[in-house]
Protein backbone atom coordinates (compact mmCIF):
# COMPACT_ATOMS: atom_id res chain seq x y z
CA UNK A 1 0.00 0.00 0.00
CA UNK A 2 2.70 2.34 0.82
CA UNK A 3 4.65 1.56 -2.84
CA UNK A 4 0.90 2.26 -4.51
CA UNK A 5 0.79 5.76 -2.30
CA UNK A 6 4.53 6.49 -3.65
CA UNK A 7 3.80 5.95 -7.24
CA UNK A 8 0.12 7.61 -6.93
CA UNK A 9 1.81 10.82 -5.35
CA UNK A 10 4.64 11.01 -8.24
CA UNK A 11 2.30 10.56 -11.15
CA UNK A 12 0.62 13.36 -9.47
CA UNK A 13 3.71 14.95 -9.26
CA UNK A 14 4.91 14.50 -12.89
CA UNK A 15 1.27 15.09 -14.24
CA UNK A 16 0.57 18.32 -12.46
CA UNK A 17 4.10 19.58 -13.28
CA UNK A 18 3.55 19.09 -17.05
CA UNK A 19 -0.11 20.82 -16.48
CA UNK A 20 1.71 24.00 -15.17
CA UNK A 21 4.11 24.01 -17.92
CA UNK A 22 1.50 24.43 -20.40
CA UNK A 23 -0.60 26.75 -19.31
CA UNK A 24 -3.16 25.05 -16.84
CA UNK A 25 -3.63 24.13 -13.36
CA UNK A 26 -1.64 21.23 -11.68
CA UNK A 27 -5.43 19.84 -10.58
CA UNK A 28 -5.63 19.55 -14.68
CA UNK A 29 -2.66 16.77 -14.12
CA UNK A 30 -4.06 15.29 -10.57
CA UNK A 31 -7.25 14.08 -12.38
CA UNK A 32 -5.71 12.83 -15.69
CA UNK A 33 -2.96 10.98 -13.07
CA UNK A 34 -6.07 9.65 -11.29
CA UNK A 35 -7.61 8.23 -15.11
CA UNK A 36 -3.93 7.07 -16.02
CA UNK A 37 -3.18 5.08 -12.61
CA UNK A 38 -6.66 3.47 -12.93
CA UNK A 39 -5.97 2.24 -16.15
CA UNK A 40 -3.22 0.70 -14.78
CA UNK A 41 -4.70 -1.74 -12.29
CA UNK A 42 -4.21 0.80 -9.21
CA UNK A 43 -7.55 1.58 -7.14
CA UNK A 44 -8.45 4.12 -4.61
CA UNK A 45 -6.17 3.29 -1.17
CA UNK A 46 -7.15 4.21 2.59
CA UNK A 47 -4.20 7.08 2.68
CA UNK A 48 -5.47 8.56 -0.45
CA UNK A 49 -8.98 8.02 0.79
CA UNK A 50 -8.25 10.07 4.07
CA UNK A 51 -6.15 12.54 2.73
CA UNK A 52 -9.05 13.30 -0.01
CA UNK A 53 -11.31 13.77 3.20
CA UNK A 54 -8.92 15.69 5.19
CA UNK A 55 -8.62 18.56 2.12
CA UNK A 56 -12.08 19.03 1.41
CA UNK A 57 -12.38 19.33 5.60
CA UNK A 58 -9.63 21.87 5.62
CA UNK A 59 -10.93 23.70 2.41
CA UNK A 60 -14.59 24.16 4.02
CA UNK A 61 -12.64 25.51 7.53
CA UNK A 62 -10.09 27.79 5.68
CA UNK A 63 -12.93 28.95 3.83
CA UNK A 64 -15.60 29.75 6.94
CA UNK A 65 -12.10 31.37 8.27
CA UNK A 66 -12.21 34.33 5.38
CA UNK A 67 -16.18 34.30 5.16
CA UNK A 68 -17.99 37.10 6.30
CA UNK A 69 -21.73 36.47 7.00
CA UNK A 70 -22.97 39.56 5.97
CA UNK A 71 -21.51 38.68 2.34
CA UNK A 72 -23.91 36.47 1.92
CA UNK A 73 -26.90 38.87 2.31
CA UNK A 74 -26.16 40.51 -0.96
CA UNK A 75 -28.67 39.66 -3.32
CA UNK A 76 -26.30 38.81 -5.89
CA UNK A 77 -25.87 35.88 -3.66
CA UNK A 78 -28.72 34.34 -2.09
CA UNK A 79 -30.97 35.53 -4.84
CA UNK A 80 -29.24 34.10 -7.89
CA UNK A 81 -27.85 30.75 -6.16
CA UNK A 82 -31.78 30.18 -5.13
CA UNK A 83 -32.90 31.22 -8.71
CA UNK A 84 -30.09 29.22 -10.69
CA UNK A 85 -30.56 25.87 -9.13
CA UNK A 86 -34.32 26.42 -9.55
CA UNK A 87 -34.08 27.22 -13.48
CA UNK A 88 -31.09 24.71 -14.03
CA UNK A 89 -32.78 21.73 -12.21
CA UNK A 90 -35.93 21.92 -14.62
CA UNK A 91 -33.96 23.13 -17.62
CA UNK A 92 -31.77 20.12 -16.77
CA UNK A 93 -34.46 17.93 -16.48
CA UNK A 94 -35.65 18.85 -19.51
CA UNK A 95 -33.12 18.32 -21.37
CA UNK A 96 -32.22 14.79 -19.76
CA UNK A 97 -36.32 13.68 -20.69
CA UNK A 98 -35.68 14.61 -24.40
CA UNK A 99 -32.22 12.66 -24.50
CA UNK A 100 -34.02 9.99 -23.27
CA UNK A 101 -36.74 9.93 -25.58
CA UNK A 102 -33.75 9.93 -28.29
CA UNK A 103 -33.13 6.40 -27.38
CA UNK A 104 -29.82 7.28 -25.50
CA UNK A 105 -28.40 4.11 -23.31
CA UNK A 106 -28.91 4.83 -19.31
CA UNK A 107 -30.94 8.23 -20.19
CA UNK A 108 -33.33 6.23 -22.03
CA UNK A 109 -33.82 4.44 -18.42
CA UNK A 110 -34.46 7.41 -16.15
CA UNK A 111 -37.99 8.66 -15.84
CA UNK A 112 -38.79 12.42 -14.57
CA UNK A 113 -38.46 11.58 -10.77
CA UNK A 114 -35.06 10.20 -12.03
CA UNK A 115 -34.06 13.00 -14.16
CA UNK A 116 -35.43 15.24 -11.61
CA UNK A 117 -32.68 13.94 -9.06
CA UNK A 118 -29.78 14.02 -11.64
CA UNK A 119 -30.33 17.63 -12.10
CA UNK A 120 -30.12 18.41 -9.25
CA UNK A 121 -26.88 16.71 -8.51
CA UNK A 122 -25.60 18.66 -11.58
CA UNK A 123 -26.96 22.06 -10.55
CA UNK A 124 -23.96 22.51 -8.52
CA UNK A 125 -20.44 23.98 -8.84
CA UNK A 126 -17.35 22.53 -7.30
CA UNK A 127 -16.44 24.70 -4.48
CA UNK A 128 -12.86 22.74 -4.06
CA UNK A 129 -12.32 23.45 -7.80
CA UNK A 130 -13.20 27.26 -7.59
CA UNK A 131 -11.49 27.87 -4.32
CA UNK A 132 -8.45 26.45 -5.68
CA UNK A 133 -8.47 27.80 -8.79
CA UNK A 134 -9.23 31.34 -7.03
CA UNK A 135 -6.01 30.42 -4.58
CA UNK A 136 -4.00 30.11 -7.44
CA UNK A 137 -4.89 33.27 -9.34
CA UNK A 138 -4.93 35.29 -5.67
CA UNK A 139 -8.42 36.28 -6.07
CA UNK A 140 -10.21 34.87 -3.68
CA UNK A 141 -11.00 38.26 -2.14
CA UNK A 142 -12.01 39.92 -4.95
CA UNK A 143 -15.61 41.15 -5.71
CA UNK A 144 -16.08 38.12 -8.13
CA UNK A 145 -14.13 35.40 -5.74
CA UNK A 146 -16.30 36.10 -2.57
CA UNK A 147 -19.57 36.04 -4.72
CA UNK A 148 -17.90 32.59 -6.42
CA UNK A 149 -17.23 31.51 -2.87
CA UNK A 150 -20.91 33.00 -1.21
CA UNK A 151 -23.15 31.19 -3.84
CA UNK A 152 -21.04 27.83 -3.26
CA UNK A 153 -21.88 28.05 0.41
CA UNK A 154 -25.56 28.33 -0.48
CA UNK A 155 -25.74 25.54 -2.53
CA UNK A 156 -23.80 23.51 0.12
CA UNK A 157 -26.20 24.24 2.62
CA UNK A 158 -28.79 23.03 0.18
CA UNK A 159 -26.51 19.68 -0.66
CA UNK A 160 -26.77 19.60 3.80
CA UNK A 161 -30.70 19.72 3.50
CA UNK A 162 -31.05 17.07 0.68
CA UNK A 163 -28.77 14.56 2.16
CA UNK A 164 -30.43 14.97 5.62
CA UNK A 165 -33.83 14.03 3.51
CA UNK A 166 -32.67 11.61 1.22
CA UNK A 167 -30.62 9.61 3.84
CA UNK A 168 -32.84 9.65 6.61
CA UNK A 169 -30.18 11.80 8.64
CA UNK A 170 -32.08 13.25 10.96
CA UNK A 171 -30.01 15.52 13.69
CA UNK A 172 -29.63 13.52 16.75
CA UNK A 173 -31.14 15.29 19.74
CA UNK A 174 -27.59 16.27 20.62
CA UNK A 175 -27.17 18.82 17.50
CA UNK A 176 -29.20 21.30 19.83
CA UNK A 177 -25.92 21.23 21.82
CA UNK A 178 -23.97 22.72 19.01
CA UNK A 179 -25.63 26.00 19.64
CA UNK A 180 -23.09 26.06 22.67
CA UNK A 181 -20.57 26.57 20.53
CA UNK A 182 -21.53 29.93 20.02
CA UNK A 183 -20.40 31.49 23.58
CA UNK A 184 -17.36 29.39 23.38
CA UNK A 185 -16.26 31.91 20.95
CA UNK A 186 -14.25 33.83 23.74
CA UNK A 187 -11.97 30.51 24.95
CA UNK A 188 -11.82 29.64 21.09
CA UNK A 189 -9.93 33.21 20.78
CA UNK A 190 -8.19 32.58 23.79
CA UNK A 191 -6.83 29.33 22.49
CA UNK A 192 -5.84 31.12 19.29
CA UNK A 193 -4.00 33.73 20.91
CA UNK A 194 -2.05 31.32 23.15
CA UNK A 195 -1.05 29.12 20.03
CA UNK A 196 1.16 32.06 18.77
CA UNK A 197 2.93 31.42 14.97
CA UNK A 198 4.51 27.90 14.76
CA UNK A 199 3.58 24.20 14.67
CA UNK A 200 1.11 25.27 17.95
CA UNK A 201 -0.97 27.41 15.59
CA UNK A 202 -0.93 25.07 12.93
CA UNK A 203 -2.04 22.78 15.51
CA UNK A 204 -4.74 24.41 16.86
CA UNK A 205 -6.24 24.66 13.06
CA UNK A 206 -6.33 21.15 12.60
CA UNK A 207 -7.85 19.52 15.66
CA UNK A 208 -10.50 22.56 14.96
CA UNK A 209 -11.09 21.61 11.32
CA UNK A 210 -11.07 17.91 12.14
CA UNK A 211 -13.01 18.15 15.95
CA UNK A 212 -15.51 20.14 14.02
CA UNK A 213 -15.97 17.54 11.40
CA UNK A 214 -16.14 14.50 14.08
CA UNK A 215 -18.27 16.25 16.90
CA UNK A 216 -21.21 17.44 13.95
CA UNK A 217 -20.69 14.01 12.63
CA UNK A 218 -21.78 12.69 16.30
CA UNK A 219 -24.63 14.86 16.30
CA UNK A 220 -26.22 13.53 13.15
CA UNK A 221 -25.24 16.89 11.00
CA UNK A 222 -22.55 16.79 7.91
CA UNK A 223 -18.95 16.96 9.30
CA UNK A 224 -17.62 19.00 6.60
CA UNK A 225 -20.71 22.15 7.83
CA UNK A 226 -19.01 21.79 10.75
CA UNK A 227 -15.65 22.22 9.50
CA UNK A 228 -17.12 25.09 8.07
CA UNK A 229 -19.08 26.87 10.99
CA UNK A 230 -16.09 26.69 13.33
CA UNK A 231 -13.97 28.42 10.61
CA UNK A 232 -16.67 30.85 10.81
CA UNK A 233 -16.49 31.41 14.16
CA UNK A 234 -12.82 32.28 14.25
CA UNK A 235 -13.26 34.26 11.01
CA UNK A 236 -13.38 37.94 13.25
CA UNK A 237 -10.52 36.83 15.05
CA UNK A 238 -7.35 38.76 14.05
CA UNK A 239 -5.23 36.01 14.01
CA UNK A 240 -7.94 34.58 11.24
CA UNK A 241 -6.05 34.94 8.25
CA UNK A 242 -2.71 34.47 9.49
CA UNK A 243 -4.13 30.77 10.42
CA UNK A 244 -5.63 30.84 7.49
CA UNK A 245 -2.15 31.07 5.43
CA UNK A 246 -0.27 28.43 7.76
CA UNK A 247 -2.97 25.77 6.83
CA UNK A 248 -2.45 26.72 3.47
CA UNK A 249 0.20 24.08 2.25
CA UNK A 250 -1.59 21.40 4.32
CA UNK A 251 -4.62 21.92 2.36
CA UNK A 252 -3.18 21.87 -0.78
CA UNK A 253 -1.46 18.34 -0.31
CA UNK A 254 -4.50 16.79 1.06
CA UNK A 255 -6.68 18.15 -1.99
CA UNK A 256 -4.08 16.21 -4.21
CA UNK A 257 -6.11 13.13 -2.50
CA UNK A 258 -9.31 14.57 -3.82
CA UNK A 259 -8.46 14.94 -7.05
CA UNK A 260 -6.55 11.76 -7.67
CA UNK A 261 -9.55 9.91 -6.30
CA UNK A 262 -11.64 11.55 -8.65
CA UNK A 263 -9.98 10.01 -11.37
CA UNK A 264 -9.57 6.76 -9.57
CA UNK A 265 -13.25 6.57 -9.36
CA UNK A 266 -14.12 4.30 -12.53
CA UNK A 267 -12.67 3.21 -15.61
CA UNK A 268 -12.59 5.68 -18.87
CA UNK A 269 -15.07 3.26 -20.53
CA UNK A 270 -16.45 4.56 -23.89
CA UNK A 271 -19.91 4.02 -23.40
CA UNK A 272 -19.68 5.70 -19.98
CA UNK A 273 -17.24 8.61 -21.61
CA UNK A 274 -20.14 9.39 -24.23
CA UNK A 275 -23.07 10.35 -21.47
CA UNK A 276 -20.69 11.97 -19.76
CA UNK A 277 -19.34 14.23 -22.52
CA UNK A 278 -23.06 15.24 -23.74
CA UNK A 279 -23.31 16.24 -19.49
CA UNK A 280 -20.22 17.97 -20.15
CA UNK A 281 -22.36 19.98 -23.09
CA UNK A 282 -24.68 21.00 -21.42
CA UNK A 283 -22.87 23.18 -18.76
CA UNK A 284 -22.50 26.09 -21.28
CA UNK A 285 -26.38 26.70 -19.87
CA UNK A 286 -25.31 26.94 -16.53
CA UNK A 287 -22.59 28.93 -17.45
CA UNK A 288 -24.78 31.29 -19.21
CA UNK A 289 -27.84 31.41 -16.87
CA UNK A 290 -25.34 32.58 -14.00
CA UNK A 291 -24.31 35.35 -16.32
CA UNK A 292 -27.50 36.53 -17.29
CA UNK A 293 -28.58 36.22 -13.58
CA UNK A 294 -25.57 38.16 -12.19
CA UNK A 295 -25.62 40.90 -14.73
CA UNK A 296 -29.25 41.37 -13.85
CA UNK A 297 -28.43 41.85 -10.54
CA UNK A 298 -26.48 44.40 -10.96
CA UNK A 299 -22.96 43.32 -11.68
CA UNK A 300 -20.51 44.80 -14.29
CA UNK A 301 -19.96 42.33 -17.18
CA UNK A 302 -16.85 41.14 -16.32
CA UNK A 303 -17.72 40.32 -12.54
CA UNK A 304 -20.25 38.51 -13.96
CA UNK A 305 -18.45 36.87 -16.32
CA UNK A 306 -15.24 35.83 -14.08
CA UNK A 307 -18.34 34.38 -11.21
CA UNK A 308 -19.71 32.43 -14.01
CA UNK A 309 -16.50 30.81 -15.01
CA UNK A 310 -15.14 29.74 -11.69
CA UNK A 311 -18.62 27.99 -11.32
CA UNK A 312 -18.48 26.43 -14.81
CA UNK A 313 -18.02 22.48 -13.91
CA UNK A 314 -19.89 20.29 -11.75
CA UNK A 315 -19.85 19.33 -8.09
CA UNK A 316 -18.28 16.32 -6.46
CA UNK A 317 -21.47 16.47 -4.57
CA UNK A 318 -22.69 15.24 -7.68
CA UNK A 319 -20.83 11.77 -6.73
CA UNK A 320 -22.64 12.05 -3.19
CA UNK A 321 -26.43 12.19 -5.02
CA UNK A 322 -25.46 9.13 -7.01
CA UNK A 323 -24.62 7.04 -4.60
CA UNK A 324 -27.67 7.77 -2.50
CA UNK A 325 -29.58 6.55 -5.47
CA UNK A 326 -27.38 3.71 -6.14
CA UNK A 327 -27.43 2.69 -2.84
CA UNK A 328 -31.52 2.86 -3.09
CA UNK A 329 -31.56 0.88 -5.82
CA UNK A 330 -32.75 4.38 -7.98
CA UNK A 331 -30.17 3.87 -10.69
CA UNK A 332 -27.00 1.28 -11.90
CA UNK A 333 -24.00 1.36 -10.33
CA UNK A 334 -22.64 2.59 -14.09
CA UNK A 335 -24.02 6.06 -13.36
CA UNK A 336 -21.19 6.73 -10.72
CA UNK A 337 -18.19 6.52 -13.53
CA UNK A 338 -20.85 8.61 -15.48
CA UNK A 339 -21.24 11.58 -12.96
CA UNK A 340 -17.15 11.23 -12.11
CA UNK A 341 -16.15 11.01 -15.69
CA UNK A 342 -18.15 14.06 -16.43
CA UNK A 343 -16.62 15.77 -13.35
CA UNK A 344 -13.26 15.02 -13.93
CA UNK A 345 -14.08 16.74 -18.14
CA UNK A 346 -15.57 19.54 -16.48
CA UNK A 347 -13.06 20.66 -14.38
CA UNK A 348 -10.23 19.44 -16.95
CA UNK A 349 -12.36 21.62 -19.38
CA UNK A 350 -12.94 25.00 -17.16
CA UNK A 351 -9.38 25.28 -16.32
CA UNK A 352 -8.24 27.12 -18.84
CA UNK A 353 -11.20 28.64 -19.17
CA UNK A 354 -10.34 30.32 -15.43
CA UNK A 355 -6.16 30.77 -16.27
CA UNK A 356 -7.43 32.96 -19.50
CA UNK A 357 -10.46 34.61 -18.09
CA UNK A 358 -9.25 38.11 -18.30
CA UNK A 359 -7.98 37.79 -21.36
CA UNK A 360 -11.27 36.28 -22.35
CA UNK A 361 -13.03 39.41 -21.20
CA UNK A 362 -10.72 41.80 -22.51
CA UNK A 363 -11.69 39.57 -26.16
CA UNK A 364 -15.76 40.26 -25.69
CA UNK A 365 -16.02 42.66 -23.45
CA UNK A 366 -18.26 44.65 -26.01
CA UNK A 367 -20.92 41.70 -26.42
CA UNK A 368 -20.82 41.04 -23.05
CA UNK A 369 -21.59 44.94 -21.53
CA UNK A 370 -24.88 44.46 -23.83
CA UNK A 371 -26.79 42.32 -21.18
CA UNK A 372 -24.99 44.77 -18.30
CA UNK A 373 -27.61 46.86 -15.99
CA UNK A 374 -27.18 50.35 -16.22
CA UNK A 375 -27.35 50.61 -12.16
CA UNK A 376 -23.37 50.04 -10.06
CA UNK A 377 -23.09 48.69 -6.70
CA UNK A 378 -21.47 50.16 -4.18
CA UNK A 379 -18.13 48.11 -4.96
CA UNK A 380 -18.77 49.03 -8.86
CA UNK A 381 -18.71 52.65 -8.91
CA UNK A 382 -16.41 54.91 -10.76
CA UNK A 383 -12.97 55.07 -8.92
CA UNK A 384 -11.52 58.64 -7.74
CA UNK A 385 -8.58 59.47 -6.09
CA UNK A 386 -8.04 63.18 -6.65
CA UNK A 387 -4.99 63.06 -8.79
CA UNK A 388 -2.55 61.72 -6.08
CA UNK A 389 1.30 61.89 -6.96
CA UNK A 390 1.83 58.63 -5.98
CA UNK A 391 -0.51 56.03 -6.35
CA UNK A 392 -0.08 52.39 -4.52
CA UNK A 393 -1.74 49.16 -5.71
CA UNK A 394 -1.95 46.67 -2.76
CA UNK A 395 -2.52 48.27 0.68
CA UNK A 396 -1.17 44.97 2.73
CA UNK A 397 1.61 45.17 4.78
CA UNK A 398 4.33 46.44 2.10
CA UNK A 399 1.82 48.99 0.38
CA UNK A 400 0.46 49.91 3.94
CA UNK A 401 4.28 51.09 5.12
CA UNK A 402 5.49 52.64 1.50
CA UNK A 403 2.29 55.30 2.45
CA UNK A 404 2.82 55.70 5.66
CA UNK A 405 6.21 56.44 4.53
CA UNK A 406 5.66 58.58 1.70
CA UNK A 407 2.09 60.86 2.83
CA UNK A 408 4.26 63.15 5.27
CA UNK A 409 6.58 63.69 2.28
CA UNK A 410 4.35 64.09 -0.34
CA UNK A 411 1.69 65.62 2.21
CA UNK A 412 -1.15 63.66 1.55
CA UNK A 413 -1.19 63.71 -1.97
CA UNK A 414 -0.87 59.30 -1.81
CA UNK A 415 -3.78 57.23 -2.73
CA UNK A 416 -3.56 53.47 -2.24
CA UNK A 417 -6.26 51.78 -4.37
CA UNK A 418 -6.95 47.70 -2.89
CA UNK A 419 -9.23 44.82 -4.19
CA UNK A 420 -10.85 44.18 -0.50
CA UNK A 421 -13.30 46.06 0.52
CA UNK A 422 -12.46 45.48 4.39
CA UNK A 423 -8.73 46.27 3.84
CA UNK A 424 -10.26 49.60 2.18
CA UNK A 425 -12.94 50.45 5.08
CA UNK A 426 -9.51 49.39 7.53
CA UNK A 427 -7.67 52.11 5.94
CA UNK A 428 -10.27 54.76 5.42
CA UNK A 429 -11.02 54.67 8.84
CA UNK A 430 -7.63 55.18 9.89
CA UNK A 431 -7.38 58.57 7.45
CA UNK A 432 -5.57 57.16 4.94
CA UNK A 433 -6.98 58.04 1.11
CA UNK A 434 -7.39 54.15 -0.06
CA UNK A 435 -10.12 53.73 -2.81
CA UNK A 436 -10.99 49.84 -4.08
CA UNK A 437 -10.59 48.81 -7.21
CA UNK A 438 -8.83 45.98 -8.74
CA UNK A 439 -5.55 46.84 -11.56
CA UNK A 440 -5.85 43.66 -13.41
CA UNK A 441 -9.55 44.57 -13.81
CA UNK A 442 -9.65 46.10 -17.92
CA UNK A 443 -12.57 48.40 -17.05
CA UNK A 444 -11.12 49.73 -14.02
CA UNK A 445 -9.29 52.16 -16.20
CA UNK A 446 -12.46 53.24 -17.57
CA UNK A 447 -13.37 53.64 -13.87
CA UNK A 448 -10.61 55.55 -12.64
CA UNK A 449 -10.96 58.99 -12.57
CA UNK A 450 -7.41 60.11 -12.86
CA UNK A 451 -5.32 62.40 -14.64
CA UNK A 452 -1.60 60.28 -15.20
CA UNK A 453 0.43 63.51 -16.02
CA UNK A 454 -0.06 64.19 -12.40
CA UNK A 455 1.60 61.43 -11.30
CA UNK A 456 5.21 60.90 -10.24
CA UNK A 457 5.67 57.20 -9.08
CA UNK A 458 3.70 54.12 -9.01
CA UNK A 459 3.78 51.23 -7.04
CA UNK A 460 2.96 47.80 -7.23
CA UNK A 461 2.33 46.37 -4.04
CA UNK A 462 0.51 43.58 -4.68
CA UNK A 463 0.85 40.29 -3.61
CA UNK A 464 0.16 38.55 -7.44
CA UNK A 465 2.78 38.87 -9.40
CA UNK A 466 0.56 38.79 -12.40
CA UNK A 467 -1.17 41.27 -10.98
CA UNK A 468 1.93 43.53 -11.00
CA UNK A 469 2.88 43.14 -14.72
CA UNK A 470 -0.80 43.56 -16.08
CA UNK A 471 -1.00 46.77 -14.41
CA UNK A 472 2.64 47.74 -15.67
CA UNK A 473 1.71 46.69 -19.10
CA UNK A 474 -1.95 48.92 -18.79
CA UNK A 475 0.02 52.40 -17.45
CA UNK A 476 2.26 52.14 -20.41
CA UNK A 477 -0.42 51.58 -22.41
CA UNK A 478 -1.85 54.50 -21.15
CA UNK A 479 0.69 56.82 -22.16
CA UNK A 480 1.90 56.63 -18.01
CA UNK A 481 6.09 57.94 -18.79
CA UNK A 482 6.70 58.04 -14.80
CA UNK A 483 8.81 55.54 -12.55
CA UNK A 484 7.10 52.56 -12.09
CA UNK A 485 8.17 50.30 -8.69
CA UNK A 486 6.95 47.17 -7.57
CA UNK A 487 7.85 44.17 -5.04
CA UNK A 488 8.13 40.15 -6.18
CA UNK A 489 8.97 37.18 -4.48
CA UNK A 490 11.49 35.43 -6.94
CA UNK A 491 14.34 36.95 -8.57
CA UNK A 492 12.96 35.92 -11.91
CA UNK A 493 9.56 38.05 -10.75
CA UNK A 494 12.24 40.89 -10.62
CA UNK A 495 13.62 40.06 -13.61
CA UNK A 496 10.32 39.90 -15.53
CA UNK A 497 8.95 42.91 -13.79
CA UNK A 498 11.97 44.39 -15.11
CA UNK A 499 11.03 43.62 -19.01
CA UNK A 500 7.77 44.68 -18.65
CA UNK A 501 8.77 48.36 -18.13
CA UNK A 502 9.13 48.83 -14.08
CA UNK A 503 11.99 51.07 -13.17
CA UNK A 504 12.90 49.22 -10.05
CA UNK A 505 12.03 46.22 -8.83
CA UNK A 506 12.49 44.85 -5.31
CA UNK A 507 12.89 41.02 -4.06
CA UNK A 508 10.35 40.92 -0.83
CA UNK A 509 12.31 38.97 1.03
CA UNK A 510 15.94 40.14 0.55
CA UNK A 511 14.45 44.05 0.92
CA UNK A 512 13.05 43.13 4.26
CA UNK A 513 16.35 42.33 5.53
CA UNK A 514 17.81 44.80 4.19
CA UNK A 515 15.77 47.26 5.86
CA UNK A 516 16.08 45.68 8.92
CA UNK A 517 19.72 45.91 8.70
CA UNK A 518 19.41 49.72 7.76
CA UNK A 519 17.09 50.43 10.82
CA UNK A 520 19.56 48.60 13.17
CA UNK A 521 22.47 50.89 11.31
CA UNK A 522 20.47 54.19 12.16
CA UNK A 523 19.09 53.24 15.45
CA UNK A 524 22.28 51.88 17.30
CA UNK A 525 25.47 53.01 14.89
CA UNK A 526 24.37 56.94 14.68
CA UNK A 527 27.64 57.39 13.07
CA UNK A 528 26.60 55.39 9.84
CA UNK A 529 24.05 57.31 9.16
CA UNK A 530 22.05 54.80 8.11
CA UNK A 531 25.08 52.57 5.74
CA UNK A 532 25.46 49.34 6.22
Amino acid sequence: MIVLDLVAIAAAFALGLLARLTGLPPLVGYLIAGFVLYASGMRVTETLHEFSEMGVTLLLFSIGLKLRLRSLAMPQIWAVSSLHMLATIILFTLAILALGSAGLPLLADLDWQLALLLAFALSFSSTVFAVKVLDEKGESNALYGRVSIGILIMQDIAAVVFLAVSMGKVPSPWALLLIGLIPLRPVLFRLLDKAGHGELLILFGISMALGGGVLFEFAGVKGDLGALILGVLLSTHPGAAGLAKQLLGFKDLFLVGFFLTIGLSGPLDLHALWIAVILVALVPLKVMLFYWLLARFHLRARTALLTSLSLANYSEFGLIVGGVAVTGGLISGEWLIVIAIALSISFIAAAPLNTFSHQLYKRFRKCLQRIESPIRIAEEKPIETADAAMLIFGMGRVGTGAYDGIDAQLEGNVAGIDIDSETVEKHQAAGRHVVQGSGSDPDFWARFQHDFSKVKLVLLAMPNHRENLYVTQQIRELGYQGRVAAIARYADEVESLKQAGVDAAFNLYAKAGAGLAEDAARGLLPESNGRT
